[in-house]
Order: C-alpha cells, then structure tokens, then sequence
C-alpha cells in the first residue's frame, strides 16, 4: 500500500532511520580562482553505500518482486510483453478483473485505472531500480580516476587490447563501451589549440615571405648604389666570388641581428605581459621563449635573409668592371 501520503507513517519511518554523521563539509576557499568541475551534493563512504543496499536488498517487497519476476508487486497486475503494449488498453482487462471492478466505488476505479495505466510502461528491471534493488556483483557502470595522464594512457590501452581480444574471439558481448572524459575534453581543447596554431602559422607564414621579398629589394638597391664600389674592387682584383661574398655577408649580418633582437625584444615583452594577465586575470602565467626555440628562430632568421640575398648578389658578383667603374 502506497503510504507516501501518510505523514505519521512517514515521521514513524524517519524516527526509526539510522542516523548520519557529518564529519565535514568542503567549500572553495574565496581567495581561490581556481575552476571545480566537482558538483555540490552529500558525499557517502563506500561502506554506508553498501549497508544501504544491503537494506533494499532485504526488503519484503523486493524479496517479492524477484520471486514474481513477471507481476508488478505495485499493481499486482502482470508485466506486458512487448506486443502487448502497443494495443494497451482497458479492454484487455479479463473477465476475473472486470468483475472485481464492478464490486469498487468510482474512488477505488481511479485508482486501479491508474495503476493500470502505469504498469503500462512497467517491467522487471524497471522496478528493481525503483526499489533500489543492486547487485553489487553486476554493475551498470565503473568509473575510475586515474592519478595521472599516464595512468589514464595505460588503462585505455588495457581496456582497447581488452576489447579487441574479445571481438578477434567472436565476443562482442563481453566488449567494454567506456567514455574518457579527460581524453575528450583533451580532444576538444587541442583541437582548438591547433586551429588558432594553424592560423598563427599561416600569418606568420606571409610575413616571412613578404619580409624577404623586402630584404631582396633592399639588397638590390644596395648592389645599385655601390656599382661604382663594386667596380673599384673588380678593378683591384677581387673576383666575382669576393663580390658575392660581401653581400651575402652582408645579409648574414642583417639576418643574425634582426633574430637577436625580435627574441631580445620577446623575452623583454614577456615580463609584463605575465605581470599584466596576473593582474587582470589572477592567473600566475610563466610565458617564456624557450632557449633551443630562441636559437632556432635565430638560425632561420639569418637562413631567409640569406636566401633573399643570394640573386642580388649573384647580379652585384656579374657587374662589368669597366662599366660599373663609368657609373656616376
């Protein structure tokens, strides 16, 4: 009998509950920026889960339901199969159940019509949850909490090589369907970081190539504004490998001073943009320019204007001598 609105049997029930300790409560310290993605709510010990299961599972109605497995312990009436449920209605009632009905008043046919009604969508497995009925021995779901990445790497590679040895023996069954949560939010935050990478690379991309097309231009006019200093050195009897040599010496120059001061310049900005997003944003941030990239970014520095500058002075190592000795 239902007795949900029955508020002294319900005060009676409550007297009689086992009582709970709390032994502390966990709040966000005010001063603490940091983000939680843990949820509010009353945390149990493993061992009063399992003593609450242990007490559903040995209530008389729920004794009951597993020896009926198929009558509804609610209703009394028997669980529709499926193709019962789609011609559901009260003109399935037997002549047994008609009877009995024709014996109620109009309260007591409400109410049957309405557990009728119900065990409608009822089944076994359905009650059993609602009488919180768990077998410990069969769960619905594991969740673990792995300590580290790596930890979390090495359970996914056992349940994959789990999961293939029992598709490779036919056992599709025995399959484990598991959710990283960590790996698809992972997933999600690398995917964006790789797009805004790609963009990033892309822009720096065309400043590299318009930057040497200028070094280019600029070499060249340099070649046309020492024609005359060019011929002067052929005359006293440099060769064209000479010439080339002073230009590209020249870009190799221009190439290692223009990378030392773009990384000078980066390591220099870092100290107050990391001051700024701390004041800002409450966020400690430890941008730094790491040394091996800072020494790379050097040697390619000096490798463009280098490359940009092998054409003009391949043209400056060319010029003729007496030509260029007649240019004003």
């Amino acid at each position: 009998m239902n007795q949900e609105d029955n508020e002294d049997y319900i005060k009676e029930k409550i007297k009689d509950a086992e009582s709970i300790k709390i032994v502390g409560i966990i709040k966000q310290n005010e001063e603490s920026v940091a983000s939680t993605s843990v949820t509010s709510g009353i945390g149990y010990t493993k061992k009063l889960k399992e003593y609450v299961i242990q007490k559903s599972n040995e209530a008389e109605i729920v004794k009951e339901q597993k020896e009926k497995k198929e009558t509804n312990v609610f209703s009394g009436l028997k669980f529709p199969t499926e193709e019962e449920k789609e011609n559901y209605t009260m003109a399935n009632l037997t002549q047994q159940q008609r009877m009995a009905m024709s014996r109620l008043n109009s309260e007591e046919i409400a109410k049957m019509m309405e557990a009728y009604t119900a065990n409608k969508e009822a089944s076994y497995e359905k009650n059993l949850q609602k009488l919180a009925a768990i077998d410990l021995d069969n769960p619905t779901a594991i969740k673990i909490y792995p300590k580290n990445f790596e930890a979390k790497d090495k359970i996914a590679e056992a349940i994959e090589a789990y999961n293939q040895k029992q598709r490779d023996d036919g056992k599709e069954e025995n399959v484990i369907n598991y959710t990283d949560m960590i790996g698809l939010m992972m997933k999600s935050v690398s995917q964006i970081i790789d797009t805004i990478s790609y963009v990033l690379i892309a822009f720096v991309a065309i400043s590299l190539i318009v930057s040497s097309i200028m070094i280019g231009i600029i070499t060249y006019i340099s070649v046309l504004e020492r024609t005359k200093e060019i011929g002067i050195l052929r005359a006293i009897g440099a060769s064209k490998r000479d010439i080339s040599r002073v230009f590209n010496a020249e870009t190799f120059i221009v190439g290692l001073i223009s990378g030392l001061l773009g990384i000078g310049i980066t390591v220099l900005l870092t100290i107050p943009i990391n001051a700024i997003i701390y004041a800002v944003a409450g966020v400690t941030v430890n941008a730094m320019v790491p040394p091996v990239a800072g020494v790379v970014l050097v040697v390619i520095s000096m490798l463009l204007t280098m490359i940009a500058g092998l054409i003009p002075a391949k043209m400056a190592s060319k010029r003729d001598p007496v030509e260029a000795l007649r240019t004003e």
